[in-house]
């Protein structure tokens, strides 16, 4: 029997025990930024761009956080997708936030959530079984997904409908990923407290 060329190409991935901490940032973030965009009655185009601008950037932030957190090895391909999304949404977020108006920050956003969506349904589907936040990528990346295909729709509405529409986007994400911290959180004090007993 002849091994494998990467003998650990189907083991899980081994998630770090604080993978949590960026899971739950994520979620604050997103939870934080829907929340002013629930309450924000007319937005005007600078205060959507600085809003939107920093959720984009903050979440590519904490993207490129938990790369290292994920279990992925240095210079694994998973890890530079991860790393490549996080980027984009980071720039984009910038650009956003510098450059305000309606057209802006529909194609850009969209194009920022649009390509970390592509990413983490793709991470979700390629570690299936051998990462724990395999189906949360999944469902996180068919909700940017969906999210930057609604983006463009919005434009001529203005900032507070595109406002609206990102927000949305950005509860539903927030409500997963809380649960998701939530449960890792619960599952590395399991862990630490069966290491010590």
């Amino acid at each position: 029997m002849t091994l494998p060329a990467a003998p650990d190409a189907f083991t899980a991935l081994p998630a770090a025990a604080d993978l949590w901490k960026p899971v739950l940032v994520r979620a604050a973030v997103a939870l934080g930024f829907g929340a002013l965009t629930v309450f924000w009655a007319s937005p005007p185009p600078e205060g959507m761009g600085w809003a939107g601008g920093i959720y984009l950037l903050a979440t590519g932030v904490v993207l490129l956080w938990s790369v290292a957190k994920t279990g992925f090895r240095a210079g694994a391909p998973a890890g530079k997708v991860l790393s490549a999304a996080g980027a984009v949404l980071t720039g984009t977020g910038a650009a956003v936030g510098f450059i305000s108006g309606s057209l802006v920050f529909g194609v850009l956003a969209a194009l920022g959530l649009g390509v970390a969506g592509a990413a983490e349904l793709y991470l979700g589907v390629t570690n299936r079984g051998r990462s724990v936040l395999a189906r949360d990528w999944m469902a996180s990346g068919v909700i940017g997904l969906g999210t930057a295909g609604l983006l463009p729709f919005f434009i001529d509405l203005g900032p507070h409908a595109l406002l609206g529409v990102a927000g949305g986007g950005a509860i539903i994400s927030g409500v997963l990923w809380v649960l998701a911290g939530l449960t890792l959180r619960h599952d590395a004090r399991a862990d630490s407290t069966e290491a010590v007993n």
